[in-house]
């Protein structure tokens, strides 16, 4: 496609030369000159822009996906932690439940032992009372009997010191009465001789 330029006079206008025509004869000669160059980058930067584009459609959906994925993955997560909480806390409520029922059944337990240990304690302490009554029985009857024959040896004492103060007396009256006899028989037969 060949152009043809206007021939320019020595002063450098056209021989057409009026107010309007210039910048449409420039605007030939810009074409001409740069027009395969200025089509060619316009080409380019549109094919550019289009590509530009193309990459921030495709980054947004990949965004877009990817920003799917992750709300889906942290659902599915939540979901997944939600429910371990959920069975984790009905574990532990029926774990607690279960400790609860141990306590109570330990409870009763300590609470038969209690019982066991105080009925023990009872019919021990009833034993030992038992056994102190009879002792203390065992003991009086050995008290009264030792008692009885302190109290008959004590008599049989008595009584043979007696019965020795009676023969001490008698024996003493005895020589008092010998002893007067002699005394006063040496007199009387003194008496009767010089009678005589």
């Amino acid at each position: 496609m060949a152009k043809t330029i206007p021939q320019k006079s020595k002063n450098g206008t056209s021989p057409s030369d009026n107010g309007a025509a210039a910048p449409e004869s420039l605007d030939q000669v810009r074409d001409i000159l740069f027009g395969g160059q200025m089509r060619m980058v316009d080409s380019r930067l549109s094919g550019l822009e289009e590509r530009l584009l193309q990459g921030q459609a495709a980054l947004r959906a990949e965004l877009s996906r990817q920003i799917a994925e992750v709300d889906d993955a942290q659902k599915k997560g939540l979901a997944v932690q939600t429910e371990r909480l959920t069975a984790e806390r009905t574990k532990r409520a029926e774990d607690l439940k279960a400790l609860g029922a141990e306590l109570k059944e330990a409870l009763k337990g300590l609470e038969r032992r209690h019982l066991k240990l105080e009925e023990a304690a009872g019919i021990a302490d009833a034993e030992l009372r038992d056994q102190y009554l009879k002792q203390s029985a065992a003991f009086s009857a050995e008290l009264a009997r030792v008692g009885e024959r302190l109290s008959t040896e004590l008599e049989r004492s008595a009584t043979a010191l007696q019965t020795e103060k009676l023969d001490i007396a008698a024996l003493a009256g005895g020589l008092t009465d010998l002893a007067a006899r002699l005394t006063g028989g040496g007199r009387s037969a003194g008496k009767g001789g010089s009678r005589g």
